[in-house]
């Protein structure tokens, strides 16, 4: 579970200086995805720092995947937004209300709660027919970009901020999948370019998020997306479970992480009160 909040903690700083980058970046044309903004994003330092950030936090959440359940890592990641909010708070002087106060505190409670119910990872392997599927999530979160520059502006926004979060979703289960990584092995299966499809099509729906519509509705569709789905397949198709006696537990842990997380998803655009 350390790991697992390492990583939000590197996601957290991450998406504050991710957001500032996106924003600064010289707008592109259109109102959907852009492929291009990535490139212009990165040519400012705070997007690449974020982006170091995020490789370090990577590691951290491979890690947390390979000895907790997928719900567990899922909600920690999803608390990243509280420490969004605290980043937020201190670096850009953005004021938090007693009630996001509040959040931050539930979601550390929710977290507590996850760990004290939560198990060992499932011993399931997963099937090559889950593998194949998931590259199939990958791919379709491409197609989200496609659909969202067409619709009006909150719904672009929460169709971007679902996308990303399935995607940042299939990495997880993704991770899970690749049991052996042995470079015969790794060549041969769909979750390792499911793993590499999804992370890198959502970060460009996140990219596009940051500077368009309402980022505080794409993050909390982020957020359900990134939670809710992985949780259920590690639970259904891989044998997550809590400990024994425990899961009513695990529920509200996981619960209240998420419901606080979502309370706090404005900050997903916390850099627009500089502006």
């Amino acid at each position: 579970m350390l790991c697992a909040l390492a990583s939000a903690v590197c996601f957290g700083t991450a998406s504050v200086l991710q957001a500032m980058a996106a924003r600064a970046a010289p707008p592109g044309t259109g109102s959907g995805v852009d492929p291009a903004l990535l490139v212009r994003a990165l040519r400012q330092w705070r997007y690449a720092a974020g982006l170091g950030l995020d490789g370090v936090g990577f590691v951290f959440q491979v890690v947390a995947l390979r000895s907790i359940p997928i719900y567990a890592v899922g909600a920690a990641l999803a608390a990243s937004l509280a420490v969004t909010a605290v980043v937020a708070a201190r670096l850009l002087r953005v004021r938090l209300s007693r009630a996001e106060w509040g959040a931050v505190a539930a979601v550390c409670a929710g977290l507590a709660l996850l760990a004290l119910a939560s198990g060992t990872e499932g011993e399931r392997a997963g099937s090559d027919a889950l593998r194949w599927a998931m590259l199939g999530v990958a791919v379709g979160v491409l197609g989200v970009g496609v659909v969202a520059g067409r619709l009006p502006g909150r719904g672009r926004a929460l169709a971007l901020g679902l996308g990303a979060g399935f995607g940042f979703g299939v990495v997880e289960v993704s991770v899970r999948l690749i049991d052996d990584v042995s470079p015969g092995s790794l060549l041969t299966n769909p979750a390792v370019y499911a793993l590499l499809v999804g992370g890198g099509a959502a970060f460009l729906l996140l990219t596009s998020a940051l500077q368009r519509g309402s980022v505080t509705v794409a993050t909390a569709g982020m957020v359900i997306g990134e939670t809710v789905g992985p949780a259920l397949v590690g639970v259904v198709w891989l044998g997550d479970r809590t400990r024994d006696g425990f899961g009513w537990v695990g529920v509200v842990g996981f619960g209240v992480a998420v419901a606080a997380a979502l309370a706090l998803a404005r900050f997903g655009e916390a850099p627009a009160a500089r502006e």
